[in-house]
């Protein structure tokens, strides 16, 4: 009753209330409730790519014929499990869990298969450094090894030395996924540069290649740590801007070829995350090429939206990594034509007060590319400060804080396309403010 009255009002409490109200009365509920999954659960955690993955893994199963409880709206604290948990019936979950409560939802569920994807620096003034959430991270795997399964990514030295135990030796259950093709490694190492020391013996990393941010190839020089050789790995990418990238994808069970319809490598890491994960699952691997190729953007995530004579493409940002992977892409789209933009920033508690991070994206990438770039939010004017000093030019920048009247304004000044960078409270604006209008589906309903 409270999802639904909660849906009806348009606030987007549905996903949330229910099972904020459900723990109040019975704080075992989550645990309780997924006994129910006969067939177990899979959890997916990460800082960038976690609703992705798991709309990826979702898709796989239907495609074999499976339909679990899924938190789909992207819901990933507790509440949002439990809500998915009260409200869906199935004989198996899936769920994205926020990286600051994986451990507390992996106790309680007792997961078949535990899939993290990376970890950044996003939202220091909740989370503090990453090393914070990888300790935890760390315990969660000592706990759980020899009962659940582990898909890491390789390439994220956090993440890969996770699944080595005290004496550096594998855990047992641990398979990995990583990109093999060097010719998508970045010219040089990003400002936005997280995993640089060792965790396990604190000496600087050396790097023979970086894809995305830290993600790459890396050894210690000190103690012999080094990039394990992943089993599920990309050998060929070609990367096409907006319209997605073409893959070769080398797995135990074959090389998959695949179209995906999602733009930038970094969705390229999701989609590796996601085979590996389904055949863990036991998705057959002749499904799963074709079940990814009609992967749907997540919400916010790559949407597109057609507004009178204008497609407005929304591509959420967050933090410096992620930023920079859109930033990239969107140069590729920008050739001959400049770009117009419309950007986003705001300050509330799930955006992270601190909104420092912008100074680390390169958001130089574009200073060539941009016709004209309105900002908005509860922060409009840092924005635009920060587009100044990466040389952006000045005459080409407006700020609005409204989200209703810089949207317009960006609309009425755009040619046939509009690119949206919205934070999550402010992709969240946008999105209502569209819906309201009657021009995309409300999706909390």
């Amino acid at each position: 009753m409270v999802g639904a009255a909660s849906r009806a009002s348009g606030r987007g409490g549905g996903t949330t209330l229910p099972g904020r109200l459900l723990l109040r009365m019975a704080p075992d509920a989550i645990a309780r409730l997924g006994k129910r999954l006969d067939h177990g659960t899979a959890i997916v955690s990460a800082t960038n790519g976690k609703t992705t993955t798991a709309g990826m893994i979702a898709t796989a199963l239907a495609a074999a014929g499976r339909h679990p409880v899924h938190n789909r709206a992207g819901s990933n604290m507790t509440w949002g499990v439990a809500t998915a948990l009260l409200e869906q019936k199935g004989d198996e979950g899936l769920f994205e869990v926020d990286e600051a409560w994986l451990s507390k939802v992996a106790a309680q569920l007792d997961p078949a298969l535990i899939v993290l994807g990376n970890l950044f620096r996003d939202q220091l003034d909740r989370y503090g450094e990453m090393e914070v959430l990888a300790a935890d991270w760390a315990k969660t795997m000592a706990a759980r090894s020899g009962r659940s399964r582990f898909v890491l990514n390789a390439d994220d030295p956090t993440i890969a030395d996770l699944g080595r135990d005290q004496e550096g030796e594998r855990r047992e259950g641990v398979t990995y996924f990583g990109i093999e093709d060097a010719s998508q490694a970045l010219p040089e190492l990003q400002h936005a540069f997280d995993a640089k020391h060792c965790r396990r013996c604190g000496h600087p990393y050396a790097y023979e290649r970086a894809f995305v941010g830290h993600l790459g190839h890396y050894s210690c020089p000190n103690c012999g740590a080094e990039r394990p050789r992943p089993e599920v790995a990309a050998t060929k990418i070609a990367l096409k801007g907006m319209d997605g990238s073409r893959l070769t994808v080398r797995t135990p069970a074959g090389v998959l070829e695949l179209e995906l319809p999602l733009p930038g490598l970094y969705n390229v890491y999701n989609a590796l995350a996601a085979i590996t994960a389904a055949l863990e699952l036991g998705v057959p691997a002749d499904t799963l090429a074709g079940a990814l190729e009609t992967t749907r953007a997540a919400f916010g995530r790559v949407e597109t939206i057609a507004i009178d004579a204008t497609r407005l493409s929304i591509l959420l940002i967050k933090n410096p990594a992620g930023a920079n992977e859109v930033l990239r892409t969107l140069r590729l789209e920008a050739g001959a034509e400049k770009l117009d933009l419309w950007i986003g920033l705001n300050d509330k508690i799930a955006d992270g007060r601190d909104v420092s991070w912008i100074w680390d994206a390169d958001f130089e990438l574009l200073a060539a590319g941009v016709r004209r770039v309105t900002c908005a939010g509860t922060r409009a004017p840092e924005m635009a400060l920060r587009l100044k000093y990466a040389g952006w030019p000045e005459e080409a920048i407006a700020v609005e804080a409204s989200v209703e009247r810089s949207l317009d304004q960006a609309l009425a000044g755009s040619d046939e396309r509009l690119f949206a960078l919205p934070t999550y409270t402010a992709l969240l604006e946008l999105r209502k403010l569209l819906a309201g209008r009657g021009l995309a589906e409300d999706f909390w309903r």
